[in-house]
């Protein structure tokens, strides 16, 4: 039997707007690793070429964890959660899966391994990251149309000083991670009780 890697990572974990996306990847044998690196160290352009690449040249699948599921299991756990949703929508199972981190998600009968740095030592995982970080990146330049004044295009919905200084100034939207601390404390400032 044949050996298949899956490379699985996460995107959108320190945002404070919208899902988190995962992606498992595993390449096919004609792909060439060397051009593949972790999604944080390319351009938007290169992320999007290589994108199409891999997914030209590989067995690829997305799992998203929602708003509401993040609220209500933590961050963490949605994260896992959009991993091993990405995981078992590939086409093919693979034998050993990859995850970038120091944590993994439990999947019955599948040979999982946390990596830390993963995304910049294991080919699949970057391949992984690049698909995650593109198809997020789409849903939140969608998202920033309808809420321009935020400049989700450039900040992804991290908590960037203008994006702070937004929240403050126009409020939060129906987007925004209500239990994360900044959103938070910005709803709900300390009060003398």
């Amino acid at each position: 039997m044949k050996i298949s890697i899956a490379g699985v990572d996460e995107v959108g974990r320190g945002s404070l707007i919208g899902p988190v996306y995962a992606a498992a990847v595993i390449f096919k044998n004609n792909i060439d690793k060397k051009k593949i690196r972790d999604s944080k160290k390319l351009t938007k352009k290169n992320r999007e070429i290589l994108e199409k690449y891999i997914k030209k040249n590989s067995y690829w699948s997305i799992g998203y964890a929602s708003l509401k599921e993040i609220e209500k299991l933590n961050i963490l756990n949605a994260s896992l959660l959009a991993m091993k949703r990405a995981i078992k929508k590939l086409n093919i199972k693979p034998s050993s899966v990859l995850i970038d981190g120091n944590k993994a998600p439990k999947i019955e009968n599948y040979n999982l391994k946390s990596v830390v740095k993963g995304d910049e030592k294991i080919p699949e995982i970057s391949a992984a990251s690049i698909i995650a970080k593109v198809a997020r990146d789409r849903l939140i330049r969608k998202l920033s149309k309808k809420f321009n004044k935020y400049k989700w295009d450039k900040n992804a919905g991290y908590g960037t000083k203008h994006h702070l200084r937004a929240i403050k100034k126009f409020g939060v939207t129906i987007y925004h991670r209500k239990t994360f601390g900044p959103i938070h404390n910005i709803l709900s400032p300390n009060k003398i009780r």
